[in-house]
């Protein structure tokens, strides 16, 4: 048996050509000239023209056994999070005992499906769990157009019929528009839907989630909710709580929560404390005025437990750097011998942070020095948070992979 091996490698080259050669000679290089089981590629926007062939290239130039990927607006390569620039990122890992299925999904409303139900929307390639049993360590890596898929549906029906399986990745986020999305799976450029491989054997996953936001005020309970209304915490009228809350608030507090106003849903309903880590943010979009009830971007059910929270970019920095220190695994002996891969929320980096390449740097830092690394940044990161897989907003999640 061959040891397991990662690698990264990205060029910062406008000329693709020329970025692309670069980037696949470091990660040979990188992989002591062996061809990669698994290649992931992420690219900017600004080599949009070589989209439709560029896959097709990178595994011809790498002999990659199974390729996936996507464009983002800006690409993660190492410790540098390379904004708003033309950039190739390449990361990859070759390993004989890693058993890789790779697939491509679609989805269209279920023929005699009711709307609302779990089955009123069909996927298309959607992989056959009950003939692929998946077992501790296996893992699923997904990739996905905004304007087309439903990620969030599609990873409750993935928790339905496998319960426990980690999911990571993002949904792509160069795309202005339905149908200029890259997706990259094999040799070909997809526009629609998505794409992803499920991993088994030989590497094993531990995701690492850290979110953007604190709460404020005090916990509250949904007394009374209808799809995506809130309309009654604790007994009391939604929007009367939070106008309370937010005449409760100092002044510069009280506008970051009107400047962009969040509701925590708790994601264990065991607990009876809380901290940051313990919701998954969702926006406010308005008020129902008849009703007085808040309307969020996902559906909520009454006895959930619920808190306002506020983005705060220190809060973020903090628990990003506590989660990894509580994921609690030494560096690997050599830099080879574990990779990451790190999606971040496009609204993180600078346009949140005055310091560079926040969020990789201090993954790398928690790694170790030439860990290889690379990412994207996403229109909605997935990754677990409780007990499930879930799409998140201006979190990072980090994949780190080692050997079995």
């Amino acid at each position: 048996m061959t040891d397991t091996r990662f690698a990264s490698a990205f060029s910062l080259r406008h000329d693709c050509t020329l970025a692309l050669r670069e980037a696949c000679e470091t990660l040979k290089e990188g992989l002591g000239g062996r061809s990669p089981d698994l290649l992931v590629l992420f690219v900017s926007p600004h080599h949009a023209a070589e989209y439709d062939e560029l896959a097709s290239r990178v595994g011809s130039m790498t002999g990659a056994r199974v390729l996936v990927g996507c464009a983002g607006e800006s690409v993660i390569g190492g410790s540098r999070e390379l904004e708003r620039t033309p950039a190739i990122s390449l990361w990859a890992v070759v390993c004989e005992d890693l058993d890789l299925h790779p697939f491509r999904l679609m989805a269209h409303p279920a023929e005699g499906g009711a709307p609302g139900n779990e089955d009123s929307i069909a996927y298309p390639g959607h992989l056959d769990f009950s003939n692929l049993p998946h077992r501790p360590g296996d893992s699923l890596l997904l990739f996905a157009d905004p304007y087309s898929f439903p990620v969030s549906d599609y990873l409750e029906k993935l928790h339905r019929e496998a319960p426990g399986l980690p999911v990571t990745g993002g949904l792509a986020s160069a795309a202005r528009q339905p149908g200029e999305s890259a997706l990259f799976l094999g040799g070909e450029r997809r526009n629609q839907g998505a794409v992803g491989v499920y991993m088994r054997g030989g590497i094993e996953l531990t995701n690492v989630i850290s979110q953007a936001y604190r709460p404020i005020g005090r916990p509250w309970v949904i007394t009374s909710a209808s799809g995506t209304l809130v309309k009654k915490l604790g007994g009391k009228t939604a929007h009367s709580v939070l106008l309370n809350t937010l005449n409760s608030l100092p002044a510069e507090v009280r506008a970051s929560l009107r400047m962009a106003p969040m509701l925590g849903v708790a994601w264990d309903p065991m607990r009876s404390e809380f901290d940051a880590s313990d919701f998954l943010a969702h926006p406010i979009r308005g008020i129902a005025p008849q009703e007085e009830a808040l309307v969020l971007t996902s559906q909520v059910r009454v006895g959930q437990t619920v808190q306002f929270m506020i983005r705060d970019p220190r809060s973020a920095g903090d628990d990003l750097s506590q989660r990894l220190q509580r994921y609690g695994e030494s560096p690997p002996a050599h830099p080879s011998q574990a990779g990451a891969l790190v999606f971040t929320c496009n609204g993180r980096g600078s346009r949140m942070f005055d310091e560079p390449d926040h969020d990789s740097s201090r993954v790398q830092a928690h790694l170790g020095e030439g860990v290889p690394m690379a990412g994207f940044f996403a229109g909605g990161e997935i990754g677990v948070l409780g007990d499930r897989s879930q799409l998140q907003g201006f979190t990072a999640s980090t994949a780190v992979y080692r050997a079995r």
